[in-house]
């Protein structure tokens, strides 16, 4: 007797399948539009604090932690307020043209970084580049959410959120290259910074390919058809906060979010000022034995040396900590889809609390690096469960403003973690005089910033499980 063969069932059936080559091409723009996003980002990351170091007065350079808080600050109100503007405009005259915007000003901004001759016009360019910036991800979440079948869409959006870690590690890859030029006496390795940002210019020729292809979902054009006949607004915060349903689900969103922003942007971000300085302690250690009194040039060359040394470590720990990240969120991802978002988001806030705090207070030499991996993971993974989340909360005709709301808002409040943490290094410092004790100092203020972690577990429980659920199209 001969063998049936059956086909996999609908349940079992894996979700690329339900994908035609349109669907992987604006998978694949909202992606790079993203990893494009995430790149620039993460190269300010890098390039913060050398940045500063050439831009600021003497007196300045005394706080240079606090101006890296206060550029980031700066950067994250941009992020907010393009959020806001870009969400509500992509509702209303499409995601594809509101998105090829965006890439256009965050990658033309962060290059003109490069040219910044002070203070103020560099925290500029970093507000300029958050506007776009906070526009891109509720644009590319919701381009996707609404193109693809919804069989695919959770798996698609997680593994969206996912790529950001390629940005990330080109980043880092970035920061290596420029380190190692400086090393062999190919550039100035105090302007590194400069070439960092200048490559961060390089995501505008996206926009060439989102303008000529892409176009705006059906479902959206359908809708914004029927939308014109019955007077329903699209894009309107009036609409959004007029439901108690729907304001519910944007404030407790936020909040959400807020969590979330606050361990990445507020502490695991300033990872490498970890590295930096544990690294810088090791060099000149190392360089300074057996030298009684160093003479001016043998100083000079010890600086060279550690500005090289620690630049080429914060790019691998960059490198794997999103490496990690990557990882965490494919699992969160694959976790929301088996226990559900609810669950998973208790679990992940729960785990990223416990790896930030073991990473800031036990890191203390290379062999700690992978620490970072697990770190990264558990932060960002939550990031996974946004992209996921969020459009699942809002009707087409509010879903990219609903998404940008939550996601980019709540860095209005998450950007006040950053003087906190200032205010906190600065008492925690106290009496401190040596590089050592400061850098302490930094430890255990970044660790008590992280019971931001815990704000995210008590808001989930007061919003709805969505697995499992179609989008809602009311």
């Amino acid at each position: 007797m001969s063998e049936m063969k059956t086909e996999p069932s609908e349940a079992n059936r894996p979700w690329w399948t339900y994908l035609n080559s349109y669907h992987w091409f604006v998978f694949a723009m909202a992606s790079m539009s993203w990893v494009f996003d995430c790149l620039d980002q993460q190269l300010f990351i890098l390039a913060r604090n050398n940045a500063l170091s050439s831009l600021l007065s003497a007196t300045q350079k005394e706080s240079l932690y606090q101006y890296g808080d206060y550029a980031t600050m700066i950067f994250m109100f941009g992020w907010a307020t393009g959020g806001l503007i870009f969400g509500s405009v992509g509702d209303r005259i499409g995601r594809a043209k509101t998105l090829t915007l965006t890439v256009f000003l965050y990658s033309i901004s962060t290059g003109l970084s490069a040219f910044s001759t002070g203070w103020l016009d560099f925290a500029a360019y970093r507000f300029i580049t958050g506007l776009g910036v906070g526009g891109v991800f509720g644009l590319a979440v919701a381009l996707v959410a609404d193109t693809l079948p919804d069989k695919a869409r959770a798996p698609a959006l997680g593994l969206l959120q996912s790529l950001s870690a390629l940005g990330n590690i080109t980043a880092g890859l970035t920061s290596m290259l420029f380190a190692y030029l400086g090393r062999i006496g190919t550039i100035e390795p105090q302007n590194s910074w400069k070439y960092m940002f200048l490559v961060g210019a390089a995501p505008a020729i996206l926009c060439v390919f989102i303008q000529m292809r892409l176009k705006e979902p059906e479902k959206w054009v359908e809708a914004r058809k029927a939308g014109k006949l019955t007077g329903v607004k699209f894009g309107s915060y009036t609409d959004l906060f007029s439901s108690s349903t729907l304001r519910k689900h944007a404030l407790m969103g936020m909040m959400l979010c807020v969590s979330g922003i606050i361990g990445v942007w507020g502490i695991g971000f300033f990872s490498p000022e970890i590295v930096k300085g544990v690294i810088t302690q090791s060099v000149e250690a190392e360089r300074l034995q057996g030298i009684d009194q160093p003479t001016e040039e043998q100083l000079k060359t010890i600086q060279a040396d550690v500005k090289v040394a620690a630049d080429f470590w914060m790019g691998v720990n960059s490198i794997v900590q999103n490496v990690g990240a990557f990882v965490g969120m494919l699992f969160f991802t694959f976790m929301a889809q088996k226990l559900g978002r609810k669950p998973t988001f208790i679990i992940g806030f729960l785990l990223a609390l416990i790896f930030t705090v073991l990473y800031f207070q036990t890191f203390n030499g290379l062999e700690y690096i992978p620490l970072s991996a697990l770190m990264g993971g558990c932060q960002l993974g939550i990031f996974a469960g946004y992209a996921i989340y969020l459009p699942e909360l809002f009707p087409i005709r509010l879903r990219s403003t609903g998404t940008s709301f939550c996601y980019n808002v709540g860095r209005y409040v998450a950007a006040l973690g950053l003087p906190v943490k200032a205010y906190l290094t600065a008492w925690f410092a106290k009496g401190a005089t040596t590089p050592t004790e400061k850098l302490d100092a930094f430890r255990d203020a970044a660790s008590y910033m992280c019971a931001a972690f815990l704000i995210g577990i008590v808001v989930v429980l007061f919003l709805p499980e969505t697995k499992g659920k179609p989008l809602p199209e009311d």
